[in-house]
């Protein structure tokens, strides 16, 4: 997932790296950027996952998808809910955050074909929140039949306690952005 505020390095370079390292995919969350900034954007760092056959999911920006004919796009649960049956269906990859089992249960009844649950541990993200934990996580994957990812606060450490609550996999941002040695911190993640 990304956050190009937290980038040390140009933000395009830094996907570049990402995108060789072969991530399951790559989420562009730029949120504080507008639907035009946030296309051109979009086309930049499309480019370069197919260059290394790493999967984009767009977030956010349903319109910028379907401007950029991108089957892949990942919605707040409250801008799916404004989807039609017919836009959602359009997405051959379509996911939703998802802060409780009501909203798993909800996102899968909308389509979505795997959801993010979160925040599972404490992150400077969510500052003064504490993460939900691996129960609640527990929860959300036995609640769905879809593939459920962790976010917050994942690190290498993690990897195995969320496996072993039932997910699929984790999402990371911060480190992603930061890490010095990116390459070598993805691969210490894949699962």
């Amino acid at each position: 997932m990304t956050n190009r505020t937290l980038c040390q390095e140009n933000f395009l370079t830094r996907m570049e790296r990402l995108a060789k390292a072969h991530p399951a995919a790559i989420l562009l969350r730029e949120k504080d950027l507008t639907e035009a900034e946030y296309t051109e954007l979009a086309r930049e760092v499309l480019r370069i996952c197919k260059r290394h056959g790493v999967l984009c999911i767009l977030h956010n920006y349903a319109d910028a998808a379907r401007k950029l004919h991108h089957p892949a796009l990942h919605l707040p649960l409250p801008a799916l809910r404004l989807l039609s049956d017919s836009e959602r269906h359009s997405y051959q990859v379509l996911g939703a955050s998802c802060h409780s089992v009501a909203d798993a249960k909800e996102a899968e009844a909308l389509g979505c074909s795997y959801i993010t649950a979160g925040h599972i541990f404490d992150t400077d993200c969510k500052k003064g929140l504490p993460g939900r934990g691996l129960e609640f996580l527990r929860e959300v994957c036995s609640s769905v039949s879809i593939p459920v990812y962790a976010i917050g606060g994942i690190c290498p450490d993690h990897v195995a306690s969320v496996k072993a609550a039932g997910a699929a996999g984790a999402c990371i941002m911060s480190s992603a952005m930061t890490c010095a040695d990116a390459d070598s911190y993805l691969a210490s993640l894949h699962m």
